[in-house]
């Protein structure tokens, strides 16, 4: 772990996290994006995966959970992954989808195990920087980024969990925020910084975090949790329902930054499947990486 912890793509990915972090501060989901012709791309790409789940139902199995329809699905992703990313990108950046796409393809969950947890989530983070990095996205896309790719990467990934019945990876909840996510936690609560009238005091409340689910990635993340668990919130999402206590936005989201490089990016089960390369390097960092415990 400290080689990771030491080199240049921990470096990059928290830059990387960080940098949208601050794009996204005071921006509604629902505000008019600059959305590239590559961005607009990426959500074809997204919704033609999405499609396939409609086209590969679920099978009759004696399990409730993990459906082995997954593994088709999954299997028609890694068959299909370079061509699609081939077609969305410009004609001079298609060499990089050999190396890119394999972060899509890690970005699903586990095919053998029928899990999905934050490591993840945290390979589609890295394959969006790798769009960054081949310069297929640059720096006016970063709102988009997250409001509309990432969004639309967390509506797919959340109906491969429900269709496939895909189980948390790891105990339940322990590594994420719900028993999937951490990421949209963290821009979302970016969003809602400086916000006149919703304070983190708010969200418990099921009819605030559905009003409001549309404009904020974090109350659409609390109205999912509301959708599909029952009983009181304060039980079943402790950690949030804790947080909720915190006065101001700005402490929500650095201490969402903090905890997700201890709780996540620190964790040998999570970081574990990570793969590297030319674009996310696991040479020692340029700079010094900053501590764990840093904001």
């Amino acid at each position: 772990m400290g080689k990771w912890i030491k080199s240049q793509a921990y470096l990059d990915y928290v830059d990387f996290i960080t940098a949208l972090n601050q794009k996204v501060k005071g921006l509604k989901t629902t505000d008019d994006l600059h959305v590239s012709p590559v961005t607009e791309a990426i959500l074809a790409m997204l919704g033609q995966l999405d499609q396939w789940i409609d086209e590969i139902p679920p099978i009759d199995q004696p399990q409730r959970f993990g459906n082995k329809a997954f593994k088709t699905w999954f299997t028609k992703l890694q068959e299909n992954a370079e061509r699609l990313l081939q077609e969305a990108l410009p004609a001079e950046l298609r060499p990089a989808a050999a190396e890119v796409s394999t972060y899509l393809v890690e970005s699903v969950g586990n095919s053998t195990r029928i899990d999905y947890g934050t490591g993840h989530e945290a390979a589609f983070v890295m394959f969006l920087f790798c769009l960054y990095k081949i310069e297929a996205l640059k720096e006016e896309d970063c709102p988009a980024t997250v409001l509309q790719i990432f969004t639309k990467y967390l509506e797919l990934v959340r109906k491969l969990q429900q269709t496939y019945r895909m189980e948390p990876a790891g105990s339940h909840g322990v590594w994420s925020l719900d028993d999937h996510q951490f990421i949209p936690f963290l821009w979302g609560s970016a969003q809602l910084i400086g916000n006149p009238t919703l304070q983190p005091h708010h969200f418990p409340d099921p009819k605030i975090a559905a009003e409001n689910a549309k404009d904020y990635m974090f109350m659409n993340c609390i109205e999912y949790i509301n959708k599909v668990k029952t009983g009181l919130f304060a039980e079943h999402s402790n950690q949030l329902w804790n947080i909720s206590a915190v006065p101001y936005w700005e402490k929500v989201n650095s201490g969402f930054l903090k905890m997700y490089k201890v709780e996540v990016l620190s964790k040998y089960p999570v970081i574990q499947h990570v793969l590297f390369g030319s674009l996310l390097s696991i040479s020692p960092a340029a700079s010094p990486a900053p501590t764990t415990g840093d904001s």
